[in-house]
């Protein structure tokens, strides 16, 4: 299988909203295609930005999460509050003031549905029949330097393989194994797309075969409660942001 990630640049988008119909009416789409879109460039599109000079961000983030935790990091070069933001652990709830001219950034508010919209008005430009759309952002890895990227909101394709009942190498069968099939890919979109000055929010995953595309897909195919995922007791030291 020869696929294809296929990077964007685009013009500057700027805060605090700035409409991208132009960005989107650019693209050139195939069936079958994955288009990766930073979670920033969404919210700044759906004017989700509030000026740093004006706002306290700790107060941004209280207001956006589900569960909060202030945090300084042992070394005290920075401070971050661990959060879960619908759902998805991530520090200071994906609030994020970097490539923003001095504006705050929050993820879209239904990231489902912002990626739903986009891949409405591709499919009705392009009259393709498979597309998927997923929205990106960039999170760090427990005890691990360094940041990759995970999928915030998808529409048109299924996250998960599920693979329970096949058998493996020697004939035991599989009872618990399903596969993301989406943040392996929404990582190497995110490292393409970069975190600096590449002005790059957008990668188009081409010639892909093995996901599956659905008119019903969302985030909802994979988030796990928290009170039954395999780290909740970790989880759990997070007390519940009663907003």
């Amino acid at each position: 299988m020869k696929i294809e990630f296929l990077p964007v640049k685009t013009r500057v988008i700027h805060p605090p909203k700035d409409d991208i119909s132009d960005i989107l009416d650019s693209l050139e789409i195939k069936d079958g295609d994955i288009v990766f879109i930073s979670s920033k460039v969404l919210g700044i599109s759906e004017g989700r930005c509030f000026k740093v000079a004006e706002h306290d961000k700790t107060d941004l983030i209280k207001a956006e999460v589900e569960r909060y935790l202030p945090y300084v990091n042992n070394t005290g070069d920075f401070h971050v509050n661990l959060t879960v933001n619908q759902n998805i652990l991530i520090p200071s709830g994906g609030i994020d003031e970097s490539n923003a001219n001095g504006y705050y950034v929050l993820w879209p508010k239904n990231p489902d549905e912002s990626c739903r919209r986009v891949r409405e008005k591709l499919m009705a430009r392009t009259g393709v029949k498979n597309l998927g759309v997923v929205a990106t952002d960039s999170h760090t890895t427990p005890l691990r330097w360094g940041v990759t990227g995970i999928a915030i909101g998808l529409a048109g394709v299924k996250p998960l393989e599920d693979i329970r009942g096949k058998e493996d190498l020697f004939g035991r069968a599989m009872h618990v194994t399903q596969i993301d099939k989406i943040d392996p890919l929404t990582s190497m979109a995110v490292a393409i797309m970069g975190e600096s000055s590449e002005a790059t929010p957008i990668v188009i995953l081409r010639d892909y075969n093995d996901i599956k595309f659905s008119d019903t897909a969302s985030m909802k195919d994979f988030k796990i409660d928290p009170d039954f995922d395999l780290y909740s007791p970790l989880i759990k030291v997070l007390p519940i942001n009663k907003k």
